[in-house]
């Protein structure tokens, strides 16, 4: 639950934001949503031959907005159930960056939801990279991982004292890596593996 809140809470939140609410009050109804989630296993109800989490996750805000008044709302943030500690503030800054003059609030949140996806992942590729004594490698080449890239491949092998043949394939290895981590990360939140490549089309066309 506390890693799916974490990849849910700033689309969940962006979408509340994109329907008029205030942060204090998107943030209240996000927090009391998983609180209820937790509270009563409502994971229960997911509907295997939908398939897909996010769909779900969505249709049940709805529902629990559409119940909620605004004395309950303020009420169950806390209420005495156990919580999910995330930042508000960071849904926030995500979401004054969407295009959201241009977008339904679906469409903010299923792109919210792309990005904090990619973000789990490349801090995921980061620990990685990490354990293995590897992290100047990955600040290095990491800007590969979207096609940008301040240095040529040359003057990086100069600086991490290797070859720039050796360079290309530490980032081809990344690449692979990242996209490994990816496929993964998108197969948690189906039912079906069937559907991974579906949800990563749609994550793609959600950028």
């Amino acid at each position: 639950m506390a890693e799916l809140a974490r990849t849910y809470w700033p689309p969940l939140y962006a979408y509340l934001r994109r329907h008029g609410q205030s942060p204090q009050q998107a943030e209240d109804l996000t927090q009391a949503f998983f609180a209820r989630l937790i509270e009563h296993n409502d994971l229960r109800s997911v509907d295997s031959a939908k398939g897909k989490f996010r769909s779900f996750v969505l249709a049940a805000l709805r529902h629990f907005v559409s119940n909620q008044r605004d004395k309950e709302r303020a009420q169950k943030r806390g209420g005495g159930v156990r919580t999910i500690s995330l930042s508000a503030g960071e849904a926030e800054s995500g979401y004054s960056l969407d295009p959201v003059d241009t977008l339904t609030p679906e469409q903010v949140f299923n792109r919210r939801w792309a990005l904090t996806v990619l973000t789990r992942v490349i801090e995921c590729l980061q620990a990685e990279y990490r354990r293995r004594d590897q992290l100047p490698l990955f600040e290095a080449l990491h800007g590969t991982l979207t096609g940008e890239i301040t240095a040529g491949y040359a003057t990086l092998a100069g600086r991490l004292g290797t070859t720039e043949g050796a360079l290309q394939v530490a980032a081809h290895r990344m690449r692979k890596r990242y996209r490994e981590l990816l496929r993964d990360e998108v197969a948690q939140t189906v039912t079906d593996p069937a559907l991974v490549d579906e949800e990563l089309r749609e994550l793609l066309n959600s950028l």
